[in-house]
């Protein structure tokens, strides 16, 4: 159903224990318009297309169910990344990156941004153990995918954080190439 409850809580939405207990800790209470619906189509495991005003909650919309499907198949290997989410910006990477950890607290998953500017060898150090959840820009991205310090062939989502914004950047090819 497309109907937005005014007053509906993250319970109702599937979300588990340790992400409500996380949610609640942050004091949200009630979900946004774009988080009820997004939220129960991700978790069914829909590719989803969202737009929504700034401050509408869009990155909990994708980050919470994200967690979820990640935390239900725990399963991860060196070099290897579950879930990236591309984002434009180097300070959207770091926002988004901060929301994964946030949000998922209390679950055993890793998560790392990775973006220019930043020291290139820490961040392939990190992957090496494998990172469930990856918040790139495309640049640097692409780096490492050329000098092999991640595969994609434990990849089970994709996010394309502000699409429209990284097309007008001039993103595309290396959207492309990442896809």
């Amino acid at each position: 159903s497309n109907l937005v409850e005014m007053n509906m809580s993250f319970s109702k939405l599937g979300l588990s224990s340790p992400l409500l207990n996380a949610l609640t800790d942050l004091g949200y209470t009630q979900a946004t318009p774009i988080q009820q619906q997004a939220i129960p189509m991700v978790l069914a495991g829909s590719d989803v297309i969202a737009s929504a005003q700034t401050g509408t909650g869009k990155t909990a919309s994708f980050v919470l169910p994200l967690l979820e499907q990640l935390v239900s198949n725990n399963t991860l290997r060196g070099k290897r990344i579950r879930a990236l989410i591309l984002t434009p910006t180097r300070e959207l990477a770091q926002q988004v990156a901060t929301a994964v950890e946030q949000y998922g607290k209390y679950l055993n998953l890793s998560s790392m941004a990775m973006y220019g500017g930043a020291d290139i060898e820490a961040q392939k150090q990190r992957l090496i153990q494998g990172v469930d959840i990856v918040v790139a820009t495309p640049g640097r991205l692409l780096d490492m995918a050329f000098q092999r310090a991640l595969h994609f062939d434990a990849l089970e989502v994709l996010v394309l954080d502000e699409a429209d914004r990284m097309l007008d950047m001039g993103f595309i090819d290396d959207i492309n190439k990442i896809v």
